[in-house]
């Protein structure tokens, strides 16, 4: 699996007031960073940072690793 989102960040970052929209007229993040956000893919590090700045919180707190199940 990998690494997995632990939250809704865009739910987190509307409650802070950070719509899309604003988000994209501020130049905070891109549209393709939503999407990824949206299909829970992973941002890039700057991306990740820029949450993280908004939010006040640690890349600990939106994401989590999750195991590979092995093949039996």
């Amino acid at each position: 699996m990998g690494f997995i989102y632990s939250c809704d960040i865009l739910e987190l970052l509307k409650e802070k007031g950070y719509t899309s929209y604003r988000m994209r007229k501020e130049k905070l993040i891109s549209e393709s960073a939503l999407q990824k956000i949206r299909e829970g893919k992973m941002l890039s590090w700057h991306e990740l940072d820029t949450v993280c700045n908004i939010l006040g919180c640690q890349p600990g707190d939106l994401i989590r690793h999750e195991a590979e199940k092995p093949e039996n």
